[in-house]
């Protein structure tokens, strides 16, 4: 019995047939061959029910309506080249199953140009039912990455992480390794053999022993014969330029000792559990001690640009004559060949490659230590990220070590402190999503805001911005009126006020010394008395100082400040009064007994 190709089903070539005629009314009512206007459904409403009840009628299913779908969609394929502009893309509901199929069907340049509507209408296309479209999308661009280049369309490859990275939201688990699986399969292949004088020597020495013993077997009970066989040796190893090497360049190796060392890091690098034994760990040690001591010895060569390449864009031409963008090509695969190791060794990019990919597996040793452990655990952690391994302190002290080793190797160069900066902000970052992963990826959208949250936070809002009003006075304020414009205004009254500059009488002093010895027999304590004694004397002093002019006759009656009333008493009869602002005549009596110097002086 013939079985019939699902095409040559009779309710398939009806709903084809069906289908076909929709789309030919479509055409009709749509004449151009562009995306915009879209085509309105009201238009399409007498041939969309004609299209339900002939489907409806032979009772066909889902499956067979898709299949007719497709039947239309291969040829258009296979009829209108990607370029026409007739090539009409279909409608968003089955936009990504059909994307898929086109992808399948074209090269890598339409897979350009699909790509380009896709990212054209990225948003309009995931806006409805996304949960139904992300496995297709899933599949499509990692199928297209498989089809890729690394290598040679790396721009390319890039377009289509970024938007895998849009179109999910940031808390999705489709890309994340759950398990803690390592991507074993990356080996990195290289040449293990020798060089091919290397090998010329090492059989030349195979030969001279082999000869030495077939000349002599007994060569151990011949001293002689030990005698010369020694000598060369002392004289190899008291070689000046040999101990010089062995001293100062303990793990500096020659370049072809050094190249399978350096290349055999990649298995730790793409394994890390593999550090789980201690003789592979003891080799990474080893392998990392020599590689940096290496990069520190080999002069590093710096990527520069041409002058003219910093005015040129990233545009360039392909054969085709179409002007793509694309950045520098470059292969992310490591060439391993060993004409060209040395030539690596000195790149400053090759040797920051390495180096971050030591940093990276530096910290996941770090994450397995004790303490490290613990927070894992305290997190209820994954048993699938958790290992039984743990550090030793003396491991976890080389890694300590040796991170901050190549920290300040990266720092050095033109550029270094930003490059090392922005790879210890990655590093943390990634730290970061480490523990969101272990914490079995919860989710990091927040809940919306309830009405009276938003409420009580705006009331609170309102009251802080608030303009608040200042006391008249605030406390421990000082009392600023007299800077007031009405106090300005007064000021040189102020200044011409009697009492400013107006001598004080002596008599006033000798009432405020009275109050003074009154509250000083009064005092209770000997500073309250010490002060009033420093101002009865300062007013004491300021009483003489002032009786001075007219009372200095009777100075004698005061002793030490004291009885200073006397100085005030009425004048007694025959007592003589001076008048020390009285002014002398020239020529009087008066002034011939006062100042009879004057008259000698004058008669002289």
């Amino acid at each position: 019995m013939a079985v019939l190709a699902p095409e040559d089903i009779p309710s398939v070539q009806t709903a084809t047939a069906k289908l076909q005629e929709l789309l030919d009314e479509a055409r009709k009512i749509k004449i151009v061959n562009t995306v915009e206007p879209p085509l309105s459904i009201s238009a399409l409403t007498n041939g969309i029910d004609q299209f339900n009840e002939a489907t409806s009628a032979l009772q066909v299913s889902q499956g067979v309506i898709e299949k007719a779908a497709r039947n239309i969609s291969y040829e258009l394929l296979a009829s209108t080249d990607i370029d026409d502009p007739s090539f009409v893309h279909c409608d968003t509901a089955l936009v990504f199953l059909l994307i898929e199929e086109l992808l399948d069907s074209q090269t890598t340049e339409g897979c350009r140009k699909i790509f380009d509507y896709m990212e054209s209408r990225r948003e309009r296309l995931i806006a409805k039912e996304f949960h139904k479209k992300f496995m297709v999308i899933l599949r499509s661009c990692n199928e297209l990455l498989r089809r890729l280049s690394r290598a040679e369309d790396a721009v390319f490859c890039g377009r289509v992480f970024f938007y895998l990275f849009q179109t999910f939201p940031l808390g999705d688990k489709s890309s994340v390794n759950l398990r803690g699986e390592f991507h074993v399969e990356n080996t990195t292949v290289f040449d293990d053999a020798p060089p091919e004088d290397e090998q010329i020597s090492d059989n030349m020495v195979v030969d001279a022993e082999s000869i030495a013993d077939a000349i002599n077997p007994n060569s151990e009970t011949n001293p002689s014969i030990d005698a010369g066989a020694a000598k060369p040796a002392e004289q190899h190893a008291t070689n000046p330029s040999k101990e010089k090497k062995a001293i100062g360049e303990e793990d500096v190796l020659e370049t072809n000792t050094f190249y399978p060392i350096f290349w055999r890091l990649q298995q730790d690098f793409s394994n890390p559990t593999r550090l789980f034994s201690g003789e592979h760990f003891k080799g990474f040690k080893k392998g990392l001690q020599l590689t940096i001591a290496k990069f520190k010895t080999v002069p590093t060569v710096l990527q520069t640009r041409e002058p003219g390449d910093l005015k040129r864009g990233v545009k360039r031409r392909r054969d085709g004559g179409a002007v793509v963008d694309s950045a520098t090509v470059y292969n992310p695969k490591y060439l391993t060949s060993r004409d060209l190791f040395e030539l690596e060794l000195s790149d400053l990019a090759f040797q920051q490659h390495i180096l971050v990919q030591a940093l990276i597996l530096i910290d996941f040793l770090l994450s397995l230590t004790q303490k490290s452990k613990q927070k894992m655990v305290e997190l209820n952690a994954q048993k699938a990220l958790l290992y039984d391994y743990t550090l030793s302190d003396e491991n976890t002290d080389w890694a300590l070590s040796t991170r901050s080793i190549i920290a300040d190797y990266l720092r050095q160069g033109p550029e270094g402190k930003f490059y090392y900066r922005m790879v210890d902000t990655v590093l943390a970052r990634d730290k970061n999503w480490v523990r969101w992963k272990l914490e079995s990826c919860p989710s990091i959208v927040r809940d919306a805001l309830t009405t009276d949250e938003y409420l009580k936070a705006k009331v609170g809002a309102q009251i802080a911005t608030a303009n608040k009003r200042l006391r008249a006075t605030p406390m421990g304020s000082l009392d600023l009126t007299f800077l007031s414009d009405a106090e300005n205004a007064n000021g040189l009254k102020m200044l011409k006020d009697p009492n400013r500059y107006r001598v004080p009488s002596a008599e006033s002093f000798i009432a405020a010394i009275a109050n003074d010895e009154l509250d000083m027999e009064m005092a209770m304590t000997d500073e309250d008395k010490q002060t009033l004694q420093d101002a009865k004397s300062s007013k004491t002093w300021r009483a003489l100082r002032i009786a001075v002019k007219s009372k200095l006759s009777r100075f004698d009656q005061v002793e030490d400040g004291n009885n200073l009333q006397r100085l005030f008493e009425p004048e007694s009869v025959g007592e003589p009064v001076i008048d020390h602002n009285a002014v002398d005549v020239p020529g009087s009596k008066g002034a011939e007994h006062s100042h009879p110097h004057i008259k000698e002086g004058g008669a002289a």
